[in-house]
């Protein structure tokens, strides 16, 4: 029997649909601007997000990378969650190749930063001693809030700071889509307080490779000079953006309204847990103060939790029962629902997770140590 790995939404596979696409798309060098399919792809990303441009780069860090490129110059300062994916997850990026800095804020249970710590938060430009604030980022959805989508009443309150003191917003949308089936709104309606956008294709919409970064054509110029100077131009580059064209059409056909059916299981999976003696809440932001863990926070395709046992121990039982699951930090484990997970690998994973729990001995947490 085939393993359930809800480790991630990245072990999507691509769909034959997908796969036929990419074996016939016609192709030409990209870096050139003549490769037809990937031409397609970026003018149907920027055109389902209402921007004017798009490019297309081989993963959601380099997507922010190049963003971060085409907004700020050497020596000045990003406005980020301090729990974002910028900040933990991209090898510092911002130091190593923008050449800035980052200023962090605490990020809320609900994946949001405080707004006025976001105001308070920029520098005086007139103080040599000080960087020069450049960017403001947020992540939609938010990842360690348990996958939160973020409101497009937020987003534009959040761009208002940022454009009231002359410097653009940046959306990590790596699960953008996510956010925006969960929350009922256009894509164009979501990004457009924002001034980029980036989202990834390789995630929830089951492609095997890629990102696109929406904005100007200006910024998409300078971040187009970004991807050619940190080796992302790809050539061919269409054999794989035509993956991504199925997976944004439109309706059924596409990939974009079957996210939905990602939030049901991992709601359905969330409500199991929850009646299991040994899960409890994550302990951090994605439901702060322990206790019992609450399924209603289960708003995408996450669920973030921990157990009353030695974390290693249980993760190896779980993976014994057919079952992968993601040892994520703060002692928290996580399930991420994806494309090829249906309502039967939910309840195996259930079961598996119930007998893993029978099977390991119960572990104290206390202080919100993590295991």
């Amino acid at each position: 029997m085939d393993r359930i790995d809800l480790r991630s939404d990245t072990v999507t596979k691509p769909t034959d649909e997908m796969r036929r696409a990419m074996a016939e798309a016609e192709v030409g060098d990209d870096v050139l601007g003549d490769d037809p399919t990937t031409n397609a792809l970026e003018e149907r990303a920027a055109e389902l997000l209402g921007k004017e441009a798009g490019l297309f780069v081989a993963s959601g860090t380099m997507g922010n990378l190049v963003a971060q490129l085409a907004h700020l110059g050497r020596g000045q300062e990003t406005i980020a969650g301090r729990q974002s994916h910028i900040v933990l997850d991209e090898a510092a990026g911002h130091a190593v190749i923008v050449g800035t800095s980052v200023r962090t804020l605490d990020d809320r249970p609900d994946g949001t930063m405080d707004l006025d710590a976001i105001r308070a938060a920029f520098r005086d430009p007139m103080d040599p001693h000080e960087p020069v604030t450049g960017l403001v980022t947020i992540e939609n959805t938010h990842a360690h809030s348990m996958g939160r989508p973020l409101s497009v009443a937020y987003t534009a309150e959040v761009a208002g700071i940022a454009h009231e003191r002359g410097v653009p917003l940046h959306v990590d949308g790596a699960r953008f889509w996510n956010a925006v089936v969960a929350l009922g709104v256009r894509a164009s309606e979501l990004a457009a307080p924002a001034d980029t956008v980036t989202f990834c294709i390789s995630k929830g919409l089951g492609c095997p490779v890629g990102s696109v970064l929406v904005g100007t054509r200006e910024v998409i110029w300078r971040a187009r000079r970004g991807r050619k100077l940190v080796g992302g131009g790809m050539r061919q580059a269409g054999i794989l953006a035509a993956a991504g064209l199925v997976a944004l059409r439109d309706g059924p056909a596409g990939m974009i309204e079957r996210l939905a059916e990602d939030h049901a299981n991992a709601r359905r999976l969330a409500e199991a847990l929850a009646t299991m003696p040994g899960i409890v809440a994550a302990g951090d932001i994605a439901q702060p103060g322990g206790g019992p863990l609450d399924p209603g926070r289960v708003a995408t395709n996450f669920v973030l939790f921990r157990v009353e046992r030695e974390r290693a121990g249980f993760l190896e039982a779980v993976k014994a029962g057919g079952v992968l699951l993601d040892g994520y930090p703060n002692g928290q484990v996580r399930a991420a629902t994806h494309v090829g997970i249906g309502v039967a690998e939910i309840d195996r994973a259930i079961a598996a997770i119930a007998a893993a729990l029978r099977a390991t001995t119960p572990v104290a947490l206390a202080g919100g140590v993590p295991n």
